[in-house]
C-alpha cells in the first residue's frame, strides 16, 4: 500500500526523527501534542499539527480515541508511534487495522508474545535460542517460588521479573529464601499497580555481565536480517544512559551467533519492522542469554545506523508500504565505531534528579561525523510532565578510539544552560579508564562513578 500522510503518535525527539524521515520519502507528517507541547520542535516541523489534550499522558499520547479521531479528520492513512507510549500496545495496532489505518511496526500477535515477557521466553526456547536458567511459565505463589528457586534453578541469587515490565519496575533480586518471602508478594503488587498484570516469573540473577542488543528488521515477504549489535552495558536502575556499536568484546564469530539467534526470535513470531532482541552476555564464559524482544524502534537506534548506513525509520515506512529488502544479510556491513550518549534533564551531583525547566542556551556540537537528534534550543521549556531526555549526542569514529576522542571533545562543546544536564557525567564516563578499556559491565555505574562529576 502507499503511504501518503503519516500521524506521529509521539513526541520529542523520537517525533521529530520521524517527521524527517518521511520529509525525505514525499510523505506529508502530523504532529500531535498535549498542551505542554505546543512550543515542542515537532509540531513546528511537521506539515499539520493537532493538539489532542492536556498535559497528562493518560487524556493524550496515550489516549487512543483522541489519537484516533485525529487521525481520521486529518485523513492520514498510517500512523508511526515512535518508542515509548503506544508503540507496543497490541490493543491500539489492532483498533488503527479496524479503521484502516496502518500501524507501522509489527502485528498485535506478535507485540502480545513478545510484550509478555513468560510468553516471549516460552517462544524462542522452542525456536533454539537460549534463554537464563528460570521458572518455565509464571510462579503464582512464595512456594512454588521456593521450589523453582532451589530445585530447577539451583540456588541464590535469582531475579523476580514481571511478565509485563520493563525499565526496571517489578524487579526484585534475592539472594537468599528470607529475601525471597520478603520480596515475592512486593514484586507482584508493584507490577499490579505499575502494568495492571500481577504475574511474575523467576531467573538466575547473573552478575558480572554486559547488556547486548541485536538489531532486527523484516519485511511482509520473509525476509529477516540482523544488523550488528549494540553494546548497553552503561545502565543506572536498568536505565541506559550510553550505547554503542558494535561492542568492543564482540567477534564476528560471536556476532554471527548472536544475529542468527535473534533472527529465529525474530521468525517465531512473523515479525515486520524494526525490532531489537536484548540478550545478557557474560564475558567470562562467551554464553549469552535472551531477556526480551522490544517491538518497535529503540532510542539507541542510531548507533546503528551510523555503523550500517541503513536509514532505520525510513525503512520502517518502507516495509509497512510492502517494499521488500533491495539488500541481503551479506551486504550489511558494520564500518567504523559509533557512540550515543543520552544527554537527560536530569542533576548527576543530585542523583540524577530530573531539572525540567527554562533552557536559558543550548549550542549543539557539531563537525565530522556528529550527529544531534533534539527537540530542544534556547528558549525552550522542558516540561516536568514526561520523560527527561532532552537529546541525543551520537558521533562515529574509524575505530572505537577515535569515537571516544570525538565525543569527548563534542561533550565539551555542547551547552545548555538554565536547567542542568547530564552532560558533565558523560564527560567523567568518557575519561574513565575502564569504560576507555572497554571492560564494562551492567554496574559500571555502581563501581566506577561514585565520585560528582566534573563541570
Amino acid at each position: 500500500m502507499a503511504i501518503k500522510k503519516v500521524l506521529v503518535a509521539n513526541r520529542g525527539e523520537i517525533a521529530l526523527r520521524v517527521i524527517r524521515a518521511c520529509r525525505e520519502l514525499g510523505i506529508s507528517t502530523v504532529a500531535i501534542y498535549s498542551e505542554a507541547d505546543e512550543e515542542s520542535m515537532h509540531v513546528a516541523m511537521a506539515d499539520e499539527a493537532f493538539c489532542i489534550g492536556p498535559a497528562i499522558a493518560s487524556k493524550s499520547y496515550l489516549s487512543i480515541p483522541n489519537i484516533m479521531s485525529t487521525a481520521l479528520a486529518c485523513g492520514a492513512d498510517a500512523i508511526h508511534p515512535g518508542y515509548g507510549f503506544l508503540a507496543e500496545n497490541a490493543h491500539f495496532v489492532d483498533v488503527c487495522a479496524e479503521h484502516n489505518i496502518k500501524f507501522i511496526g509489527p502485528s498485535s500477535e506478535a507485540i502480545r508474545k513478545m510484550g509478555d515477557k513468560a510468553t516471549a521466553r516460552e517462544t524462542v526456547m522452542a525456536a533454539g535460542v537460549p534463554v537464563v536458567p528460570g521458572s518455565d511459565g509464571l510462579v503464582d505463589d512464595f512456594k512454588t517460588a521456593v521450589e523453582v528457586v532451589e530445585g530447577k534453578i539451583g540456588g541464590y541469587p535469582v531475579i523476580i521479573k514481571a511478565t509485563a515490565g520493563g525499565g526496571g519496575r517489578g524487579m526484585r533480586v534475592c539472594h537468599n529464601r528470607d529475601e525471597l518471602e520478603k520480596n515475592f508478594s512486593q514484586a507482584q503488587n508493584e507490577a499490579k499497580n505499575a502494568f495492571g498484570n500481577a504475574g511474575v516469573y523467576i531467573e538466575k540473577f547473573i552478575t558480572q555481565m554486559k547488556h547486548i542488543e541485536v538489531q532486527v528488521f523484516a519485511d511482509q515477504h520473509g525476509n529477516v536480517v540482523h544488523m550488528g549489535e549494540r553494546d548497553c552495558s552503561v545502565q543506572r536502575r536498568h536505565q541506559k544512559l550510553i550505547e554503542e556499536a558494535p561492542s568492543p568484546v564482540v567477534d564476528e564469530d560471536l556476532r554471527s551467533r548472536m544475529g542468527e539467534d535473534a533472527v529465529k526470535a525474530a521468525k517465531a513470531v512473523n515479525y515486520e519492522g524494526a525490532g531489537t532482541i536484548e540478550y545478557i552476555f557474560i564475558p567470562e564464559t562467551q554464553d549469552y542469554y535472551f531477556i526480551e524482544m522490544n517491538t518497535r524502534i529503540q532510542v539507541e537506534h542510531c548507533v546503528t545506523e551510523m555503523v550500517t548506513g541503513f536509514d532505520l525509520v525510513q525503512w520502517q515506512v518502507r516495509v509497512a508500504m510492502g517494499e521488500s529488502f533491495d539488500f541481503s544479510q551479506d551486504d550489511v556491513q558494520l564500518n567504523g565505531h559509533a557512540i550515543e550518549c543520552r544527554i537527560n534533564a536530569e542533576d548527576p551531583a543530585r542523583n540524577f534528579m530530573p531539572c525540567p525547566g527554562h533552557i536559558t542556551g543550548f549550542v549543539a556540537p557539531g563537525g565530522f561525523s556528529v550527529r544531534v537528534d533534539s527537540h530542544c534550543y534556547t528558549d525552550y521549556f522542558m516540561p516536568p510532565n514526561y520523560d527527561s531526555l532532552m537529546g541525543k549526542l551520537i558521533v562515529w569514529g574509524r575505530d572505537r578510539k577515535q569515537a571516544i576522542r570525538r565525543m569527548q571533545r563534542c561533550l565539551d562543546e555542547f551547552t545548555v544552560t538554565g536547567i542542568e544536564s547530564t552532560i558533565p557525567f558523560h564527560r567523567d564516563v568518557m575519561k574513565n579508564a575502564v569504560f576507555q578499556a572497554g571492560d564494562v559491565n551492567t554496574d559500571f555505574i555502581e563501581k566506577n562513578m561514585q565520585t560528582v562529576p566534573s563541570s
